[in-house]
């Protein structure tokens, strides 16, 4: 079954200027000295996650993973569980008051939820896609050194950025929990900023039980630092130093476009960090029948006042738990539809319906002869123009530098060529390693390589797109026949 049997999608001003969705990572590739590729994913915990939650998760895995084999480089994942999200909230004469999931559980409770609602999903993803990933949480963040030092650079600037981080109000949300009973001003309407220096901020802030109270934070410690969600991005993104090989990526969900801009414009008013903020990836956007962003709260209140709009999800697009299903199928089917995203542009730069995802996790595509295939098919991106010749049965053979990822290919694997959500199914039938791109041509047909240009004119192209420190890691080459996917 063909992408295009599935879904079809409309053209977008960024898909119409890339290839491949990971293409929005190139600018900064291409600058020296990037060794590795980190992406982080963070995630409120607010009780069981619902499909977009896992959406996200999984297409982290999925993005890692091409990214590691298209450009050669080591990738991980950083799931940061947001253990600051409101586990219980209280009006006090018309002032909100909230207890963070940290204060509610300690660490202990807070390292369970994630091993029960979300270390499934994660472990499932890394054996799938060979991608490591390590679990941190918001109160680990807010405790280090980099993090504390950077929120308190940005207390300098604070008349310039509060009403990007809060802009009906200008008040800038910044919780300090009362240190007895672990509660904090949700608006942070009674904090006040008192001293600042070079040791660190006296913060005064108000408890509903225990009245007001002082918040000293230092570059060391102090109280505890819970940020609005736009402010702790700011200080997130400016806390990372110069001369880490490491290029970090943020992943996050579509509707994250949106509030980027006053993430932005705040970065703007306090001047540019240290070292460049790390790029960002927004991911599909799940939606309700009503256009609205899937919200678990919002369906289920729906459903319980007898509206229609609540009757048309289905259970398990709000708890996975509920998929009429093995967790391997569940896995399966969420990683296909990850997939299909990010075979086009198009498919990776819009917004999905409840009903249309549901209908990509439930609609089976042909099954693969699995003794042939030696395993689940690997997808290779490839410029469109290799593609065609790969497609036509004129390219058999293909040539890669010795990354790691590409060492781990055998003979009857198969590999999956994708462009533009065009696929083409090939199996290797023998690989070759070299030293160089010259010597390789020494060995190869050059027209078996590209029929429609000569070894000077190849060698030209592939040093333009492989300088000397990567051709140095050696090169390999994959000869490949066309396979027919229902074989």
């Amino acid at each position: 079954m063909n992408t295009t049997d599935l879904l079809r999608s409309p053209n977008t001003v960024l898909a119409n200027a890339v290839d491949d969705a990971l293409d929005v990572l190139r600018p900064r590739l291409l600058e020296a000295g990037t060794e590795r590729i980190e992406f982080t994913v963070g995630t409120q915990l607010n009780g069981r996650p619902h499909i977009g939650t896992h959406l996200v998760q999984s297409l982290s895995f999925l993005v890692a993973e091409r990214a590691r084999d298209e450009f050669g480089v080591d990738a991980a994942v950083d799931f940061v569980a947001l253990d600051n999200a409101p586990a219980e909230t209280v009006n006090d004469s018309g002032r909100m008051y909230q207890l963070a999931y940290h204060h509610q559980l300690a660490d202990h409770g807070i390292r369970a939820l994630v091993a029960e609602y979300y270390a499934p999903l994660l472990d499932a993803m890394t054996s799938r896609t060979g991608v490591e990933y390590r679990v941190s949480t918001y109160t680990d963040q807010q405790a280090s050194p980099e993090f504390r030092a950077e929120f308190l650079r940005t207390l300098e600037y604070l008349d310039q950025i509060r009403f990007w981080l809060a802009p009906a109000s200008g008040t800038a949300h910044i919780r300090l929990p009362c240190p007895t009973c672990g509660w904090s001003q949700r608006y942070a309407d009674h904090t006040r900023l008192l001293e600042l220096d070079d040791s660190g901020a006296l913060f005064e802030a108000m408890c509903h039980e225990h009245g007001r109270y002082e918040a000293d934070v230092t570059p060391l410690g102090g109280g505890y630092l819970d940020l609005s969600t736009l402010y702790r991005n700011v200080v997130k993104e400016r806390s990372y130093r110069p001369g880490d090989s490491t290029l970090h990526v943020m992943v996050k969900g579509g509707d994250w476009a949106f509030g980027c801009q006053l993430v932005d414009g705040a970065h703007v008013a306090i001047g540019a960090p240290a070292a460049p903020v790390p790029l960002r990836v927004f991911t599909p956007q799940i939606l309700g029948s009503d256009g609205g962003k899937l919200s678990k709260s919002l369906l289920r209140a729906a459903a319980d006042a007898g509206d229609a709009t609540g009757d048309s999800t289905a259970e398990w697009l709000l708890d996975p738990a509920a998929w009429p299903g093995t967790q391997a199928d569940y896995v399966e089917a969420l990683t296909g539809a990850g997939e299909l995203m990010l075979s086009s542009p198009r498919h990776f730069f819009r917004s999905y319906t409840t009903t249309a995802l549901e209908a990509l996790m439930t609609t089976r595509q042909p099954a693969r002869n699995q003794s042939q295939a030696h395993g689940r098919p690997r997808n290779i991106q490839i410029y469109k123009q290799y593609f065609d010749l790969i497609a036509d049965g004129s390219k058999t053979v293909e040539v890669r530098v010795a990354y790691a990822s590409m060492k781990r290919i055998r003979v009857g694997d198969l590999l999956n060529f994708t462009c533009r959500g065009e696929e083409c199914l090939t199996r290797v039938t023998r690989i070759g390693t070299y030293r160089t791109f010259k010597e390789m041509f020494g060995t190869e047909n050059v027209a078996s390589v590209n029929p429609h240009a000569t070894e000077a004119e190849q060698l030209r192209a592939i040093h333009a797109i492989f300088p000397p420190e990567k051709e140095a890691l050696g090169v390999i080459t994959f000869e490949i026949e066309r396979v027919n996917p229902g074989e």
